[in-house]
């Protein structure tokens, strides 16, 4: 039987990234909606993300987004970051707010736009070198609308020519994640919709290339938890961006759409290795909050991955494997859905506690006054949000 005591040191490790662009402003396709305290700046985001590391001690780094994220210093961000208890993570590109863009960007027939897609992921490297950033995560608008429209063979072949190009100026500690999305904004042929096309590329690019996984990129019905084995079988899970979805790509916090899922998806994860170190595995938010408070919702999904990684540790694997071998259906099923349905919210309780954390950090940041502090102080400038 697997007691919490025995996988206690194995969530030491667990770190889950938070994404800067959480703390600004988002929302529909209809309206982006404010809230008071809201980041004006780079910095302000930050100091909003160190609060989630603050209160669960398992949100270490910030992802940025360039340039939602520009700077002209960044290793001066860097140290701004630091000297509030938390590190820059993921460099995460942007080709797709750009007129130039309009019909492509790694992928586009037009020279100039490609070039300037190409240049624009080698200054996301020099800004990787300043903040001590592993990875490049790219996701491209990419794809067409209309058959015809486009040469599907063409774009995959300037892709990886573009790819090609960008991992070869990577660092020797640095890695390229490639996102997959299956639809949207391309609505008849994405150029990378699904793990097979993102893994063919990274395969070709190299070791220090990876897929980033996305939990809310997929079509209605696909078994996550089967991806995740897979690239973490071949060696190619770079990445996760946790977030929920109920139809498409919602963005919503990690877990509140199907908390099931999550614990398979998370057991894959325990089942391969994907907990350890050396396997390089990042887990990250992707989210935005569009009608929460910003620092309370990640908090909350920060405590979602961590509790339900709990209970896929608490599996109890030997019982597993022998009802396996046994062809025992439901007795296998059965071991799953009893760690599944374990309550691990007390003993994580005690654990933060005995590790100088609140044992709530949902209602110990609530009593911190730091939102409306904030609200207070935040008067004036422009709110971040999408493209800023």
């Amino acid at each position: 039987m697997t007691t919490f005591e025995s996988i206690a040191p194995q969530l030491e490790s667990l770190a889950i990234e938070v994404p800067s662009w959480a703390y600004g402003n988002s929302g529909t396709r209809f309206k982006v909606f404010g809230t008071p305290g809201t980041p004006r700046t780079v910095a302000e985001k930050i100091a909003d993300a160190a609060q989630v590391h603050r209160y669960t001690g398992a949100a270490p780094t910030v992802a940025l987004h360039i340039p939602w994220d520009v700077s002209d210093d960044y290793a001066a961000l860097r140290r701004y970051a630091e000297g509030l208890g938390v590190g820059l993570g993921t460099v995460n590109s942007n080709t797709f707010q750009d007129d130039a863009y309009k019909f492509g960007s790694l992928t586009a027939a037009d020279p100039a736009a490609r070039r300037q897609a190409i240049d624009h992921h080698l200054r996301c490297i020099e800004i990787m070198d300043a903040t001590g950033s592993r990875d490049l995560k790219i996701w491209l608008a990419d794809g067409s609308n209309y058959p015809g429209q486009n040469d599907l063979r063409q774009r995959q072949d300037t892709l990886a020519e573009s790819l090609a190009e960008i991992y070869a100026q990577l660092g020797d500690e640095q890695r390229l994640v490639l996102e997959y999305k299956f639809f949207e904004p391309a609505f008849y042929a994405t150029d990378v919709p699904d793990w097979g096309t993102s893994y063919a590329h990274v395969a070709a690019l190299g070791d220090r290339a990876t897929v980033c996984l996305d939990t809310g990129h997929h079509a209605p019905g696909t078994n996550i938890e089967f991806i995740v084995m897979q690239l973490l079988r071949l060696g190619k899970l770079g990445a996760f961006d946790f977030n929920s979805r109920f139809y498409a790509d919602d963005d919503l916090i990690v877990g509140a759409a199907d908390p099931f899922q999550l614990f398979r998806i998370l057991f894959e994860v325990v089942r391969g290795g994907g907990l350890d170190p050396e396997a390089g595995v990042a887990f990250m938010l992707d989210q935005c909050h569009n009608v929460e408070d910003k620092i309370p919702g990640q908090i909350r999904s920060v405590l979602n991955v961590q509790e339900m990684a709990t209970r896929a540790l608490l599996v109890d694997r030997d019982a597993l494997a022998a009802a396996q071998a046994a062809n025992d259906v439901l007795g296998a099923n059965a071991v799953l859905m009893d760690a599944f349905y374990t309550d691990v919210r007390p003993s994580l309780a005690s654990w933060r506690e005995s590790r100088g954390l609140p044992a709530d950090p949902m209602a110990a940041f609530a009593a911190s006054g730091y939102l409306q502090q904030i609200a207070a102080d935040r008067v004036g400038g422009t709110q971040a949000g999408w493209g800023a």
